[in-house]
């Protein structure tokens, strides 16, 4: 499990997307997050303007898991 920092009260799930290079810009996110499962907290989501905040465990199908934390 990747940690990301977070140095806001909150990050995006574009922004997590864009920050570990999954994706190559923001317009990406829409597409990616409707062909590619991502869950959070254990529940789908696809919304790309979702907030996360501390304590959120995000897990991409390819099997990466992020967990945001406080920097």
């Amino acid at each position: 499990m990747k940690q990301i920092k977070l140095t806001a009260d909150y990050l995006t799930l574009t922004q997590l997307l864009k920050e570990e290079g999954i994706i190559g810009s923001g317009g990406q996110a829409k597409f990616y997050l409707q062909e590619q499962p991502v869950t959070l907290n254990g529940q789908a989501e696809n919304r790309r303007g979702k907030k996360l905040y501390q304590g959120d465990i995000i897990k991409l199908s390819s099997g990466e898991v992020y967990e945001i934390v406080k920097a």
